[in-house]
C-alpha cells in the first residue's frame, strides 16, 4: 500500500484509527462508536477570546476602533464586551446601532463613570472568552491582528504581551514601539525568580510591566485568581497591580512579534490635568507598585526605576519644567521639581548631569534649542483651551 505522506507518529495513529473505523463491524454500534472514539484520543480544545473594551464618552473615536475588529478575519468568531462608565455623549447610541448588524457585541452601561481601573476590571466580568485582549475604545487592530492571536493562544500561556504603532510627528510617521528587548515569542515565567528578572531586565519601557492596556492578552482564569487591589484604585494602574500581584503564584509571559495595533496619538485618556500631572501618574504609579510587590531594594524595583528613567529622559523632564513656565496656572511647578528628584535620586553620573541640566536651563535658552518641540506642546495648550 502506497501512503500519501510520510508515516510520522502522527500519521500512523491516523491510519490505526481509520483501519479500526472499518473494521468494526455494523454489530458492534454504540460499542464500536465508544472504541472508535477512544482510538481517536481527547478532543482538541479550541481556546475562545475576548476582546474587552472599556469606554468614557469615546463617541468620536470607537467606530473607528470596532470596525477595526469586527473588520478582521475572524471578527465574527470574538466576543466583544463593552463596559461604558456612564458616558454623557451618544456613545450609547453608537454601539446600540452595532449590536444590530452584530450580535458578538455585548454592550453593559454603568449606572455612574467607575474610573480606568474599576471599568477595565469591570469589563472582564461578563466576559466568556478564555482569554480576554484588553483593549482601549481609540485604538485600532492592524490588519491581520485578530487570525494571529486566535491562533497564538492556543498554545496556553497566560499572558500575550504584543506591540503597537506609535505616530511620531516629527518624521510624520508610524513606528513599532519596542516592548522588551528579546527574540520575538520568547517565553518567561514570572514566578520563576531568576526569569522574571532577566524579563525585568530586558524591559525597554514601562509597556513591558503592562503599563499599555491594548498590549495584553491575558487568560480569564488567571485574571480571576487575584481581585482589584484597592490599595491602587485610583492610580490608573490598577490592571498592572493585578499583574504584579500573580507573578509569585505564577505568570508565563510570551512576547509577540510585530505590532499588532496602533495607538492613537490624539487621545491621552490620562492628560487632562497638564503635563506634569501625567508625568506624575506614570512615575509615582510605578514606583508604588514596584516598592509595594517586590521591596524598594529589590532587583525588580531597580529596573523598574530604570525603565523610568529611559521613558523620562532629561529632555522630557526639561520640556515639563518649561510648560510650568508656559502654563504656570495649569502645571505644578513644585511637583515638576519634585519627580525630576525622585527619577533622578540614583547615584551616577548621567543622574548628576541630568539633574544639573534641568536645574540650570532656563526657559528662553531651551525654546533656542528645541523651538519644534516647543510650538508642538504649545499648539497643544492652545487647543486645549
Amino acid at each position: 500500500m502506497a501512503w500519501p505522506v510520510p508515516l510520522n507518529p502522527r500519521n500512523k495513529r491516523r491510519a490505526r484509527v481509520a483501519l479500526l473505523q472499518l473494521s468494526l463491524p455494523p454489530i458492534f454500534g454504540e460499542f464500536g462508536e465508544s472504541l472508535f472514539a477512544l482510538a481517536k484520543g481527547p478532543a482538541l480544545m479550541t481556546a475562545s477570546l475576548s476582546v474587552c473594551i472599556p469606554v468614557y464618552n469615546f463617541a468620536k473615536f470607537i467606530p473607528e476602533t470596532l470596525d477595526s475588529i469586527l473588520n478582521q478575519d475572524g471578527g465574527d468568531e470574538v466576543e466583544i464586551v463593552i463596559l461604558d462608565g456612564a458616558s454623557i455623549d451618544n456613545t450609547a447610541e453608537i454601539i446600540t446601532g452595532y449590536q444590530h448588524k452584530h450580535r458578538n457585541i455585548n454592550y453593559i452601561r454603568q449606572p455612574q463613570k467607575g474610573g480606568i481601573d474599576r471599568d477595565m476590571a469591570k469589563s472582564v466580568e461578563p466576559a466568556t472568552g478564555d482569554y480576554c485582549w484588553l483593549f482601549s475604545g481609540d485604538d485600532i487592530m492592524w490588519p491581520g491582528a485578530l487570525r494571529r492571536i486566535l491562533k497564538e493562544i492556543q498554545s496556553g500561556n497566560d499572558l500575550y504581551l504584543c506591540k503597537h504603532l506609535e505616530y511620531y510627528f516629527y518624521d510624520d510617521r508610524w513606528v513599532e514601539y519596542p516592548t522588551v528587548a528579546c527574540k520575538d515569542g520568547a517565553v518567561f515565567e514570572l514566578s520563576d525568580p531568576l526569569s522574571r528578572r532577566v524579563y525585568f531586565s530586558k524591559a525597554v519601557n514601562t509597556e513591558a510591566f503592562f503599563s499599555f492596556i491594548g498590549g495584553i492578552i491575558v487568560k480569564r482564569s488567571t485574571w480571576n485568581r487575584v481581585p482589584l487591589n484597592e490599595n491602587f484604585v485610583g492610580s490608573c494602574w490598577g490592571h498592572v497591580a493585578r499583574l504584579f500581584e500573580l507573578m509569585p503564584s505564577g505568570l508565563s509571559v510570551k512576547c509577540l512579534s510585530g505590532a499588532l495595533l496602533a495607538r492613537r496619538p490624539d487621545n491621552d485618556s490620562f492628560a487632562g490635568g497638564g503635563l506634569v500631572n501625567r508625568y506624575r501618574i506614570a512615575i509615582e504609579g510605578f514606583y508604588d507598585i514596584a516598592d509595594h510587590y517586590f521591596g524598594h531594594d529589590s532587583t525588580e524595583a531597580s529596573h523598574v526605576r530604570r525603565v523610568i528613567r529611559h521613558e523620562f529622559h532629561p529632555l522630557a523632564m526639561q520640556l515639563g519644567k518649561f510648560m510650568c513656565f508656559v502654563n504656570p496656572n495649569g502645571e505644578n511647578r513644585a511637583l515638576m521639581d519634585s519627580l525630576m528628584k525622585k527619577v533622578y535620586s540614583d547615584f551616577s553620573l548621567d543622574s548628576f548631569r541630568a539633574k544639573f541640566d534641568y536645574w540650570t536651563m532656563s526657559p528662553a535658552r531651551f525654546r533656542r534649542r528645541h523651538s519644534e518641540l516647543c510650538a508642538l506642546h504649545e499648539q497643544k495648550l492652545k487647543d486645549r483651551q
